[in-house]
């Protein structure tokens, strides 16, 4: 009975360190970024590119540290928008190549000038909610095939409802 149970045990023991193998311990994603600015009804195009670090805390869930930068051209102003967020992060790695997450990022955004009209810069708060989908290329690459986030900013004490929409790059490191 107790080779028994000790084979049990050292099965188990092999199944929950097989299983935490498949969780990265970091994340750095990089890729192409395209924003949707809401100004007073009317909307802008921005393009830019975005960057996230994300720490695994175990399979399912972590914290992501996330860059965004975006410029365009609204009435003849060149303008962009930066904004740095973290939150949490779930992730579903019940698949091997698939991994689709979800997160909510709190932060700083900073309007330039002309931004939804505002004359001067600003930078006010921002959340974040949304989600994506990585797909696995090898154990250290995978391609964000997309990340869309609506960003909720306020400027000018009115509230501007934004989406970004990203793909790019994944590097994995680590193993938990």
């Amino acid at each position: 009975m107790q080779k028994v149970t000790w084979l049990v045990s050292l099965v188990l023991w092999l199944g929950v360190t097989a299983m935490a193998q498949e969780t990265p311990q970091a994340e750095v994603f990089g890729g192409y970024s395209h924003f949707v600015a809401d100004v007073g009804g009317a909307s802008v195009n921005m393009n830019g590119f975005h960057v996230s670090v994300r720490e695994n805390f175990n399979s399912w869930f972590g914290g992501d540290l996330d860059f965004s930068t975006n410029y365009g051209t609204e009435a003849g102003f060149n303008v962009n928008t930066q904004s740095i967020m973290y939150g949490p992060v779930f992730a579903y790695r019940k698949r091997s190549r698939v991994t689709p997450f979800a997160h909510v990022l709190l932060g700083a955004v900073r309007g330039s000038d002309g931004f939804v009209g505002i004359s001067k810069s600003a930078t006010k708060v921002g959340v974040a909610p949304g989600g994506g989908v990585d797909v696995k290329l090898s154990d250290m690459v995978s391609i964000r095939l997309v990340e869309a986030d609506y960003m909720m900013t306020r400027f000018l004490s009115v509230r501007q409802d934004n989406i970004r929409v990203s793909a790019g790059i994944v590097l994995t490191f680590g193993k938990k």
